[in-house]
C-alpha cells in the first residue's frame, strides 16, 4: 500500500505527542492506590496522616513529621486541612516522599458523590518502565468520513465506569453515522461533546480482550457545517484503567459496538495475563 508520507509523519506526530503525555510525572501511569475516605479519621495505604470526611468535605489531619505539603503552596500540612469538590472533580491535594518531597502526590477526589483518594507515585514501575503504547500500523483505511447527527437536547445516559463502585453518566449530545471497512451496514455511536465542540466517541469492538483492551475512545475534529465528521480510528485509544486497576473511566454506552475488528488504533498495553 502506498501510503502519503504526510499522513504518516502526522500519525507519529500524534503517537509522539500521546506517549509523551502519558509519560507525565504524576499522570496516569503513577496510580498506586484507589480508597474511600470514611466519616471517622483514619490511615489510609501508601499515605501518613489520618484522613476523613463527613460527605461534604474532606479533612486531613497531619504533623510535621508527617512530610506532607500542599501541591499549590509547598506549605506543610500541620493540623487538620479540608477541601471540597463537586461529583467529577479531582484535586491534586498534598505530596510527600523522595528528596524533594513531591515523589507522590496524593489525589482527592469525588466521584459518585463519594470522596476517594488516589495516590500517584513518579516512582512506580509503570511509569519508569513505560516505552510506549504499542499499537496496530497505521492504515488510512481506517480513516473515514461519517454524519453527525445531534439530539435536539442532550441526554444523560447511566453507564457503567471501570470501578464496579461507581456508577457513572455518559450526556449524548448525539449519533455519528458512518460505515467501516469489511462491514456490509452502517454504524451509528453515541457521542460526546468536548471542548471547541470535538466529540468522542466510546466504543466496543470484536478486538477487545484479545489485542485491545476491553474499550477504546476516539475523538473527532468538530463537525463540518454540514455536519459530516472524520473519524480516523488510527487514533484510537486506551483510557487510563487500561493501564491501572485504580481508574473509574467510563464504559460505553449500550449498544456502541462495533460487530467487527477494528485494527487500528492502540492495543493492549501489557501482554494478557501479564
Amino acid at each position: 500500500m502506498d501510503i502519503p508520507t504526510a499522513s504518516i509523519e502526522r500519525w507519529q506526530r500524534f503517537r509522539a505527542n500521546r506517549n509523551k503525555a502519558l509519560a507525565a510525572r504524576h499522570g496516569w501511569l503513577t496510580l498506586t492506590s484507589f480508597q474511600w475516605l470514611e466519616d471517622v479519621p483514619a490511615a489510609v495505604e501508601r499515605a501518613p496522616g489520618l484522613w476523613s470526611t463527613n460527605g461534604t468535605t474532606a479533612s486531613l489531619t497531619a504533623v510535621p513529621d508527617d512530610g506532607l505539603t500542599l501541591v499549590e503552596t509547598g506549605e506543610p500540612v500541620d493540623g487538620t486541612v479540608t477541601a471540597a469538590l463537586a461529583d467529577e472533580e479531582s484535586l491534586m491535594w498534598v505530596q510527600f516522599g523522595g528528596p524533594d518531597g513531591d515523589q507522590v502526590v496524593v489525589e482527592l477526589a469525588m466521584r459518585a458523590g463519594r470522596y476517594a483518594i488516589r495516590t500517584r507515585d513518579s516512582g512506580s514501575p509503570a511509569l519508569t518502565g513505560f516505552d510506549g503504547v504499542p499499537t496496530y500500523a497505521y492504515n488510512p483505511d481506517w480513516e473515514v468520513t461519517g454524519q453527525f447527527e445531534p439530539y435536539p437536547e442532550p441526554v444523560d445516559v447511566p453507564i457503567a465506569t471501570a470501578n464496579p463502585l461507581v456508577d457513572g453518566v455518559h450526556r449524548s449530545v448525539g449519533e455519528v453515522v458512518f460505515r467501516l471497512p469489511g462491514s456490509p451496514h452502517e454504524f451509528r455511536l453515541h457521542a460526546e461533546e468536548e471542548k471547541l465542540g470535538a466529540l468522542t466517541v466510546t466504543f466496543h469492538d470484536e478486538t477487545n480482550g484479545d489485542t485491545t483492551d476491553d474499550w477504546r475512545k476516539l475523538s473527532t475534529p468538530r463537525p463540518r457545517p454540514d455536519g459530516s465528521v472524520v473519524l480516523d480510528f488510527n487514533r484510537a485509544i486506551n483510557y487510563p484503567s487500561a493501564f491501572t486497576p485504580y481508574g473509574t473511566c467510563p464504559m460505553p454506552v449500550r449498544n456502541n459496538s462495533l460487530d467487527i475488528r477494528v485494527e487500528a488504533g492502540e492495543q493492549l498495553p501489557y501482554p494478557p495475563g501479564s
